[in-house]
């Protein structure tokens, strides 16, 4: 469908057309060179723009493959968001928040800082201490931004469990955590339909009974269960709280914020990022990227449960006082120009989505789009995997009728803020590429023995330098944080996880991941985790799960199982297989295919080859099967997996 509107779409250039880059944030190349005769250098005096209670003694201290940045540098990032931006101009609208049934809140600088400062006083009223993790479980509303805010505002590590994650998996992340406290809500909106956001809760703390208290947003005023004792209202603590609440100073490297995320073992990975380097990172990042100006209406659509949320809607965009929109809901609900409504019934000037949702835009049809007035858009991004050419055009020519820059934004919950980027002043865009390198930053493109790829060869992504935001361990698993990340090469160099190439100009061309890690939909979904989750199934006795194409979603699940002797496999045990896993992980891993099988392809020693199941799920050669204990099982799938389609 995609590359059907321009199969030489990934041949073309587009060049910022010349009134945007006149007045752009950052319009000279030499930036780069500037950047990279002395990183260093660079960084300490992109560390200026941000506000410091105390300046750094040492600008980087790396001990590979450990970096500590702006050492002895105190700081807080609410200060960063809120009251640097109410000295300047208090009455500016921060947040713009539309509700999936249309409501509409706004909240100025001096709002927001109120509403933070009063919830701040909330968490230490329950006893929340600096260094205590607190764990959020709330949709798209702005009490998500605000206990953030107000986390960071007291000096307490914030854990954002993504509002869609099952209870299962929220107390996975509680009890890896060691959070006693959870603040959620009532219930959210999602496609006309109330999701029991409460109940969940409820069902995940049965196993978690570290948690002593809840902090329960009234959103919807859905009928739930309050436990005496454990269970609070969020407005009845707001309004007993006072208003000012003063700002921790915090050290440079004292934890911000846990973020989990998927990777090739069952168990979330619980992401580290520190406090001074991540502002430095997101808001430099944001002010040069998305080139925010003081009247622009910024709209970044991902959720706060993800790393996108919490570097480009949250301490990003804010630190730069920018006013940021927020929507609870789906983007086909109640029809499918929802998106397209929003941008125009709040004039946003910047439109930064996934390639996902364009994906979907573009099978929805243009005749949406074309519904509604977006001429207040000036720049449009790319953000969660890589976008493919052919939606590159689409979006370029339907949404940003031809004047738009595109930035595509590659980064991870690991790298904290975008690493390689156009820069919307200055570079030439080509359709599927990142482009470069953010300046500072420095890359490669590498092959297992970590020699330089040549133009043109696929090799394996590389950071080879230390970045300001970068991911400071695992928490409370430091050797795999070594073995995941720095054990690929040497210590002085990060592996990404993802294939890409270089072209003769030295654009970065990224392929994906190239671990057992799925991308659903923008989502990192391990397969070991859905695997876990499926052997956890009574009938179940083993389970293989790759990842297919899709040209909506990026990639889909196909789980390839093993019942247990004397079950036999039907379409309704393949449904309860599929509410198995949406009931556990979340509705976004639900598998797309369940294929029972009597064997899958192992060696002999009894590892599952996901390669070989891979490539039987997306048609593709299976290349040398003869070292398998049983090669005949690869045509038996072949043969299972092409009756599913």
């Amino acid at each position: 469908m995609s590359e059907t509107i321009n199969p030489q779409a990934k041949d073309l250039e587009f060049r910022p057309p010349d009134d945007f880059v006149k007045n752009a944030n950052i319009n000279d190349s030499d930036v780069y060179k500037k950047a990279n005769e002395d990183f260093e250098a660079f960084w300490e005096e992109q560390a200026e723009e941000i506000e410091w209670f105390e300046k750094w003694n040492n600008v980087l201290e790396w001990e590979p493959p450990h970096a500590k940045w702006f050492v002895g540098g105190k700081l807080n990032a609410s200060y960063n968001c809120l009251d640097a931006n109410v000295r300047k101009n208090g009455d500016k609208i921060a947040i713009i928040w539309e509700g999936e049934n249309g409501e509409i809140r706004k909240y100025t600088y001096k709002e927001l800082l109120v509403e933070t400062s009063r919830f701040a006083n909330v968490l230490k009223e329950l006893g929340v201490k600096k260094g205590d993790i607190v764990t959020i479980y709330l949709p798209m509303i702005p009490e998500i931004v605000i206990a953030m805010l107000a986390c960071a505002r007291i000096g307490a590590p914030h854990s954002v469990v993504f509002a869609a994650f099952s209870g299962e998996s929220l107390c996975t992340r509680i009890s890896d955590a060691e959070s006693d406290l959870v603040i959620t809500c009532d219930g959210y909106y999602r496609r006309g339909k109330i999701v029991e956001q409460k109940k969940k809760v409820d069902c995940g703390l049965d196993s978690c009974s570290a948690v002593q208290k809840v902090v329960v947003v009234k959103h919807l005023d859905n009928d739930i269960n309050m436990r005496a004792g454990r269970d609070i209202w969020w407005h009845d603590l707001m309004e007993a709280s006072g208003p000012v609440c003063e700002p921790e100073a915090m050290n440079s490297e004292d934890m911000l914020f846990l973020m989990y995320t998927s990777g090739t073992t069952g168990k979330p990975k619980g992401i580290v990022h520190t406090t001074g380097g991540y502002m430095v990172g997101t808001h430099i990042t944001a002010k040069w990227i998305f080139d925010l100006k003081d009247d622009d209406i910024y709209w970044c659509t991902a959720d706060c449960g993800w790393i996108t949320g919490h570097s480009y809607i949250v301490y990003g965009p804010l630190s730069n006082g920018a006013t940021i929109v927020m929507y609870e809901g789906a983007p086909d609900y109640p029809e499918k120009d929802r998106f397209w409504d929003i941008v125009e019934k709040h004039k946003a000037t910047i439109l930064y989505t996934a390639p996902t949702a364009i994906r979907s835009f573009m099978k929805w049809g243009d005749t949406w789009p074309a519904k509604h007035d977006l001429s207040t858009l000036r720049l449009l991004g790319s953000v969660g995997e890589p976008i493919n050419p052919g939606a590159w055009i689409w979006y370029h020519e339907n949404i940003g009728k031809g004047r738009c820059p595109i930035v595509d934004t590659w980064w991870q919950t690991e790298t904290g803020m975008v690493l390689i980027s156009p820069l919307p002043g200055i570079t030439t865009s080509k359709p599927g590429s990142a482009t470069l390198p953010f300046p500072g930053i420095k890359a490669a493109v590498l092959d297992d023995n970590g020699n330089e790829m040549p133009p043109g060869e696929d090799g394996l992504l590389a950071i080879t330098r230390p970045w300001p935001s970068m991911v400071r361990t695992i928490h409370g698993n430091e050797k795999r944080f070594i073995e995941t990340y720095w054990e690929k090469w040497d210590k002085n160099t990060y592996f990404a996880g993802d294939g890409a190439k270089l072209d003769d100009d030295g654009y970065f061309h990224i392929s994906g991941r190239v671990d057992d890690v799925i991308q659903v939909a923008g989502h990192r979904i391990g397969t070991a985790e859905v695997e876990s989750i499926l052997v956890s199934y009574p009938s179940v006795a083993e389970a293989g799960v790759v990842g297919k194409s899709d040209e909506i979603k990026g990639e889909v699940i196909y789980a390839y199982v093993i019942l247990k002797s004397g079950i036999s496999g039907d379409d309704k045990l393949k449904k309860e297989l599929i509410e198995h896993v949406s009931s556990n992980i979340g509705p976004f891993a639900r598998p797309k295919r369940i294929i029972f099988s009597d064997e899958l392809p192992k060696t002999r020693s009894g590892k599952i080859m996901r390669r070989v199941l891979k490539a039987i799920a997306n048609g593709k050669d299976t290349g040398d099967v003869t070292t398998l204990q049983d090669p005949e099982v690869v045509d038996e799938l072949k043969k299972k997996t092409l009756e599913e389609e």
